[in-house]
């Protein structure tokens, strides 16, 4: 496998989500409307109710029978307010009516109060011509009884949730959380807290990834720091396959010799993916231990966040269910030259400037603050030189959360 060429983007991503349909996690839970955000549906929800409920008015104003009617001043025989059950329309008169609140029994339009005058005698006085149905929102508008308003492998956001909270729903069916298993590895990792040592560096990919994965509806399994030993790595990845969905590495995936995640995998496991055509993030590596599918992100910051955002977030979302998974993208225009063509396909911390994207200063795989700085990523292709004012794909960041 080392000597095998650099897989592109696309099909790895293909691969980890075929990998993704024979990995999904069956089992649901209900859990309460107001702890299921980024939660994922286990099932269609379904509408129990019509909404509207009942026709109601859009606009502050009155309502009236148009049947019969030529025109005359009427007089307001009842006022409707929101939240009120109103009593049928009396016939030759008008409501006094406001916005959301039900329209009587009877009547078939609403005018705003704005094309009206109170006359002194009380009576309305309609000064536009009138037709059937104005400003009355239809029972059912929305949606009838039995309807599906949210198919199952729905993200649940707060659009979604009030969808549901609009139905009555208390509770929601959601997929279980994945659990995975999130594991450093390194001698020279130490967590935040611990006085740093010559030749050691904090764990950052811990904090950054532990917050990613709650955001996907995860369940994060702290597997530690694991030294460059091979057969306390074998041991550790022993003890996860039987707790984790998925096991989720840092670091440790190279060639080289210290890098001993990847020699255990290719040795022990399964390897389905090593080496991306992709900068940063080259030697990510995908297999499986026994029977929990391993995904070896690299263990510089930048190579990480790259690497987890555009591979492991999709795989994730598969395994919930999600079909859609892919992030949206755009066309945006560069305000910088790019003027040597790469092996690789190339993500750069990108900014928008006055329309365009401009650059961080400092595109290292081991430079995080740059992700702070930008708003996305800009992708360049292959062999590809760009001018500025060229156009290249801009991914935003708030997609990838």
């Amino acid at each position: 496998m080392s000597g095998s060429p650099l897989m592109p983007v696309e099909e790895a991503i293909c691969r980890l989500l075929a990998m993704g349909e024979t990995q999904r996690v069956l089992e649901s839970e209900q859990v309460p409307v107001a702890a299921a955000r980024q939660r994922v549906l286990a099932n269609d929800l379904l509408a129990t109710l019509d909404l509207p409920p009942w026709p109601n008015s859009a606009m502050d104003g009155y309502a009236l029978n148009l049947d019969g009617w030529n025109g005359q001043p009427l007089p307001v025989s009842q006022q409707v307010f929101a939240g009120q059950a109103p009593e049928a329309l009396v016939p030759g008169t008008c409501a006094r009516i406001f916005t959301g609140a039900p329209v009587p029994r009877g009547a078939n339009c609403v005018e705003m109060q704005e094309n009206t005058d109170v006359l002194d005698n009380g009576c309305v006085n309609f000064k536009l011509p009138l037709t059937e149905g104005r400003n009355i929102r239809a029972q059912g508008q929305e949606n009838r009884a039995g309807d599906v308003l949210l198919k199952s492998g729905t993200r649940l956001g707060p659009f979604e949730l009030a969808v549901a909270a609009a139905q009555g729903c208390t509770h929601v069916q959601v997929v279980r959380r994945p659990r995975v298993a999130l594991l450093s590895t390194g001698d020279e990792l130490i967590e935040p807290g611990t006085p740093l040592k010559p030749g050691s560096i904090y764990n950052s990919n811990r904090t950054l990834l532990s917050h990613w994965l709650s955001a996907l509806g995860c369940e994060v399994i702290d597997a530690g720091i694991l030294p460059d030993e091979p057969h306390q790595t074998r041991r550790k990845l022993d003890q996860l396959q039987h707790a984790a969905d998925l096991i989720l590495t840092t670091g440790g995936v190279s060639a080289g010799d210290a890098d001993c995640l990847g020699q255990v995998l290719r040795e022990c496991g399964k390897p389905l993916l090593w080496k991306l055509s992709i900068k940063p993030g080259k030697p990510l590596t995908v297999g499986e231990f026994g029977r929990v599918p391993v995904i070896g992100l690299p263990g510089n910051p930048a190579s990480a966040l790259v690497t987890f955002g555009l591979l492991a977030r999709p795989y994730l979302l598969r395994i919930q269910g999600v079909e859609n998974v892919e992030p949206l993208s755009f066309p945006i225009s560069i305000g910088f030259a790019w003027p040597k063509p790469g092996g690789r396909r190339e993500y750069l911390r990108a900014r928008m400037e006055g329309g365009r994207a401009v650059l961080y200063s400092n595109q290292s795989s081991g430079v995080l603050l740059g992700a702070c700085w930008a708003d996305g990523l800009v992708e360049i292709p292959e062999g590809c030189t760009l001018q500025a004012g060229d156009t290249a794909r801009f991914i935003p960041f708030n997609e990838l959360f």
